[in-house]
């Protein structure tokens, strides 16, 4: 490899750790079979070696009053699929603050932070279009609503870890420190607005 080449690729590794940092994500690198280098933030394809490289500590800025710019959007996916607003804000909060734009780690993206898979099942073509990402993930909390009974911290855990996981589990939350947080935190959340709190 040349040294333009190794120039030119530390640039765009600078580049593109300014825009991680306002868009959230870790940075990971492979290199191709014919050498080139590949670096993204959402490492989505299968079978390849990535490696991570950079680490970003994930940093929510929260902006006063933006949860209320959804109040229409929850309430008509909160009629349409039965599920309680209050739920849906509780999620919505744990899961990206209210940034339309959010991105996880493992590529998980907007308001309900559906993952790309989930959307595609769901039919969301656009994850970071805020109506079209609450219907999706309403839509998935109806299903996994009715799978687990109504049972909530189940429905809860489903959602971080996947269904199959907790079915796994014996219909039980998995044992991953994050899911389990993940619960605690969403439950922390609908009870804070349902004694009236605006947590948002």
């Amino acid at each position: 490899m040349t040294l333009k080449r190794v120039f030119s690729l530390f640039v765009i590794t600078i580049a593109i750790f300014g825009t991680a940092v306002t868009g959230r994500g870790d940075i990971y690198k492979y290199v191709d079979p014919e050498g080139v280098i590949h670096l993204t933030n959402v490492p989505t394809q299968h079978n390849v070696p990535y490696v991570l490289i950079m680490r970003e500590k994930r940093v929510i800025i929260q902006v006063k009053g933006d949860g209320g710019r959804y109040e229409d959007l929850i309430a008509k996916a909160s009629e349409k699929y039965r599920i309680d607003s209050t739920l849906i804000r509780a999620i919505i909060k744990a899961e990206s603050n209210f940034n339309h734009r959010a991105v996880s780690p493992k590529g998980a993206r907007g308001l309900m932070q559906l993952m790309p898979a989930t959307a595609a099942t769901l039919q969301v073509k656009d994850s970071f279009h805020p109506e079209n990402n609450i219907d999706g993930g309403v839509r998935y909390l109806r299903y996994l609503m009715n799978l687990f009974n109504g049972n909530l911290s189940l429905v809860l855990a489903a959602y971080n870890a996947g269904e199959n996981a907790v079915l796994r589990h014996n219909n039980r939350i998995p044992p991953y420190q994050e899911t389990q947080n993940y619960v605690r935190r969403v439950l922390h959340h609908l009870n804070s607005y349902n004694n009236g709190n605006r947590v948002h």
